[in-house]
């Protein structure tokens, strides 16, 4: 599956829009790593703790976004992004969204082919 933020891919035709989809979780912040985080804040500097639980958050609704627009028969998503918010003190919401479509690589000599269209149009299996 690609998934870009642009609004398009380059050297790939968009053939057909299945509209938005989404992944979506809530964390609850583990109380220790929230206490680890906090006294390290004092000091100032990154807090892996909250670092490693955001990394695991994004992958956990990428692959729940991926997992919806292959159930409706996309192969690709556009316009991806990620949208994060705390929900009271402890629960953090994480969400990645973008547009599913069908994409089609350009195939060499074709206007906007690129060198990895071309390769993917070479290996698709023809109809």
């Amino acid at each position: 599956m690609i998934i870009v933020t642009t609004n398009d891919i380059a050297g790939y035709r968009i053939d057909a829009v299945f509209g938005e989809v989404m992944g979506l979780t809530v964390r609850s912040r583990h109380l220790g790593a929230q206490f680890t985080g906090s006294f390290r804040a004092l000091g100032g500097g990154e807090l892996p703790e909250m670092t490693q639980a955001l990394y695991e958050s994004r992958h956990e609704v990428m692959g729940r976004m991926v997992s919806e627009a292959q159930q409706k028969g996309a192969n690709a998503i556009v316009a991806m992004r990620f949208d994060t918010s705390e929900m009271g003190q402890n629960w953090t919401e994480v969400c990645a969204y973008g547009t599913a479509v069908f994409a089609i690589p350009l195939s060499a000599g074709e206007a906007g082919s690129t060198g990895q269209s071309a390769h993917e149009a070479r290996n698709q299996p023809r109809s």
